[in-house]
């Protein structure tokens, strides 16, 4: 097998399993263990003195960890095919959470229609980190577009970015480094020393997929308004990176994101993305699927073109 087909061929299966499958509960997953280990060194670590590096020193330590466990697997399982093709294509569908992010998606807006505000809020906050309790409709509507633009990019996009420059020990070591982020990278008095490390390296990581993803919007959905969306309002986020998809899909459906939220109690005074505060539809959700599935599947066929220049 040649060492484009390496490639190429975990990535495909990989992706039609996260197509089929997404992320069932009954089946393991890695970032689980991933949050686990994230979890157990922090109650060791972030307390007294130097939390700063203690918090540096374990980011580093277990995205390294993953890298080097995952690349000496893969590595010893590459003179038998079956074996190697099996085990990456795991780890492809282990990375990779489009199905997932569309599927939770839909389940928020059916649970806010069918069992009420109250009941939608709490589904939300099952994929937000902002709080819910006190969110009307339209914001539970605007909370989960932003959502699914900007895990697209981190969720998606930057997996098999990292997975085209290192296969799957550096997408899952990416993996690594975005739980990270999302466990430790707050700006809370808990986390602002401890966490500061994963949330500027997830930074980092993210500069580049997060702007092929916000292109790839913008050319699958021939959207010159998300284009002056991306230059207009992209760089107002709070974050390098979250705004430019963001920011972006605002413009592909012409409707106003951000503003005020509560964080872990504090209110956080975003700015708006967009003029236009109309009402959030459920075609915008099904547009906005739709546009995630096929910036993956573009991104996929991109990496396999690329094998062969």
């Amino acid at each position: 097998m040649t060492s484009e087909l390496f490639i190429i061929i975990p990535l495909l299966i990989g992706f039609l399993l996260d197509t089929l499958l997404g992320d069932p509960l009954w089946l393991p997953h890695p970032i689980r263990l991933f949050g686990n280990s994230i979890y157990f060194f922090t109650k060791k670590l972030n307390s007294g003195k130097h939390r700063k590096w203690k918090g540096a020193a374990m980011a580093a330590g277990l995205i390294a960890s993953t890298y080097g466990i995952v690349w000496l697997m893969i590595h010893l399982a590459e003179t038998i095919e079956p074996l190697y093709i099996g085990l990456a294509s795991l780890g492809v569908f282990y990375g990779l959470a489009n199905r997932s992010l569309i599927w939770e998606a839909h389940k928020v807006i059916s649970t806010l229609e069918k069992n009420g505000i109250l009941a939608g809020r709490e589904r939300l906050s099952y994929i937000v980190g902002r709080e819910t309790k006190n969110l009307d409709e339209q914001q539970i509507r605007t909370a989960v577009l932003e959502t699914l633009a900007e895990n697209l990019s981190d969720g998606v996009i930057a997996p098999l970015f990292f997975y085209a420059l290192g296969g799957v020990p550096a997408m899952l070591a990416y993996k690594m480094a975005n739980t990270l982020d999302s466990m430790i990278g707050y700006k809370s008095d808990r986390f602002r020393q401890f966490g500061w490390f994963a949330a500027r390296f997830d930074d980092v990581l993210n500069f580049v997929p997060a702007r092929i993803a916000t292109l790839l919007m913008v050319i699958l959905s021939f959207s010159p308004r998300g284009l002056a969306f991306f230059f207009r309002y992209g760089h107002q986020h709070s974050s390098p990176n979250a705004g430019y998809p963001e920011a972006a899909l605002a413009g592909i459906l012409n409707c106003r994101f951000g503003g005020p939220n509560v964080y872990h109690g504090a209110l956080v005074e975003k700015p708006y993305i967009g003029k236009i505060p109309r009402l959030i539809t459920n075609t915008d959700l099904y547009k906005t699927c739709i546009l995630n599935f096929f910036t993956c599947l573009v991104m996929i066929v991109l990496i396999c073109a690329y094998q062969f220049l």
